[in-house]
């Protein structure tokens, strides 16, 4: 008969203790620490269990790391060009993939639109809506298929069960928080019932070479709920983003051990599912023909995907004592550190000014080439004097007020050759190795930012 055994595991961090404690010695929250009830086999039944799981019940012996034989990782390449590229060239073979978002946001339906759009065998595992609504979803993308499997099931030893009699090649579970394995006696949602589920998830997975994707959910901080060791356990951490204000959505790596964790896929969220944005610089540019003061281009790299980002700034008299500074997908401080080399090395009046600035499109930037654009979106504002439409701007700005050099600046230029720019500011110390005859776009390198005043304001005074 399996024993019963009672512990007390931090909803934070995943440890674990034999009492309750207030302060988590291994994370430092203080009451995080909850009771839950563990139901343990005993070894006889562990011993009934790998006979009827058909396990050989040998152990694994060292191997020689010369005698390894690498081959090639088989991948299974997706209609959605958006997801090969994040998950760094298509889906590996037993491999776990973790995808989080906000509620919402569209991970069930990016799922859905995967399984409904690969020509293999799927199994569509869904603990939190029926077969009715997951079918009235399919119809609404209009993309039936029937090599894709639904199954309304929440535990874990059923799951398995179902997915070895099919035999699917991908596995899609919705979400890891219903799922409940049998083997413990505490509700779905907690920390080791997320633990133990995943675990098994991931020893089917490499035994037999099916990939499976889960979906999570997230905390109100941003984090994904559970413990930290699950984004541990998973080969790939995936973080779908957006604002509800826009229909833009993106996702981003977070972990993978098959591919870079710098890639971005970018979707647009229509009545009929998810659109692939494959050219997102369009979209995310001014759709106005008129030339407006503080709005400035910046030619960013999301991973290694070049991308035109619109800047735009609002420089406003302060009507209250306090100037104030808001910042929205640019990082608050970064702002700050840009006004304060403004004002100290070029003495403009920022400090009696309210400044607000905003990365059209609703995505975050956190590429350091941004701050060339910003620089000349704040001045831009502030003197009323519109920057050409035709310009666009790459560079990092230091505390010296010096023009620093970025990478990849020939794929930047490149972008903004082909959607039309005609002249580009860089830094000057971006020239090393750089062929200008190759582009037919004026490039003009800069030192300081006194450079960047003097070539397109000074005139205007």
């Amino acid at each position: 008969m399996a024993k019963v055994k009672k512990i007390y595991v931090c909803t934070n961090c995943g440890a674990n203790s034999p009492k309750w404690i207030g302060n988590c010695p291994s994370c430092n929250e203080w009451n995080t620490y909850h009771e839950e009830v563990l139901l343990k086999s005993t070894p006889q039944e562990e011993k009934r269990k790998v006979w009827q799981d058909g396990g050989s019940g040998g152990d694994p012996t060292p191997v020689a790391l010369t005698e390894i034989k690498a081959g090639k990782t088989q991948r299974l390449i997706t209609p959605d060009n958006e997801l090969n590229r994040v998950l760094g060239g298509g889906i590996v073979s037993g491999s776990l993939v973790l995808i989080g978002g906000q509620p919402g946001i569209g991970k069930s339906t990016l799922m859905l639109q995967v399984a409904l759009s690969v020509p293999v065998k799927i199994l569509y595992v869904s603990g939190e809506e029926s077969e009715e609504q997951i079918k009235m979803r399919a119809d609404r993308i209009g993309a039936l298929q029937s090599n894709c499997f639904i199954l309304t099931e929440t535990n874990t030893s059923k799951i398995l069960a179902h997915a070895k009699s099919l035999n699917p090649e991908l596995i899609i579970i919705d979400s890891i928080q219903t799922i409940s394995s049998p083997h413990l006696d505490s509700a779905p949602g907690t920390v080791s019932q997320i633990r133990d589920s995943t675990s098994e998830l991931q020893r089917f997975a490499k035994d037999t070479g099916i990939p499976v994707f889960i979906i999570g959910h997230i905390t109100k901080d941003g984090a994904i709920a559970g413990p930290k060791i699950l984004e541990h356990i998973v080969d790939a951490v995936l973080q779908f983003e957006g604002d509800r204000n826009y229909t833009y959505r993106i996702l981003r790596t977070i972990k993978n051990r098959f591919g870079s964790t710098d890639e971005m896929g970018i979707y647009e969220m229509q009545a009929a599912g998810l659109r692939e944005v494959s050219n997102p610089s369009e979209l995310l540019l001014s759709q106005t023909e008129e030339e407006l003061s503080g709005s400035a281009i910046s030619a960013t790299m999301e991973g290694m995907r070049p991308m035109l980002i619109e800047t735009q700034a609002l420089v406003s008299t302060a009507v209250y004592g306090t100037p104030q500074r808001s910042a929205t997908g640019f990082d608050l401080r970064r702002l700050s550190m840009l006004l304060a080399v403004l004002e100290k090395r070029m003495g403009f009046p920022f400090g009696q000014n309210d400044v607000f600035l905003n990365i059209a499109g609703g995505i975050k930037v956190v590429d350091p080439a941004i701050d060339l654009a910003i620089v000349a979106s704040l001045i831009s504002s502030l003197m009323d004097v519109s920057v050409p439409s035709d310009t666009c701007f790459a560079g990092e700005v230091g505390l010296s007020g010096e023009i620093r050099a970025v990478n990849r600046i020939e794929q930047r230029i490149q972008e903004a050759e082909r959607l039309g720019f005609k002249q580009v500011f860089i830094s000057k110390y971006n020239l090393k190795g750089l062929d200008l005859e190759r582009f037919s776009i004026d490039i003009f390198t800069i030192a300081k930012v006194e450079e960047l005043y003097r070539n397109l304001f000074q005139d205007a005074e």
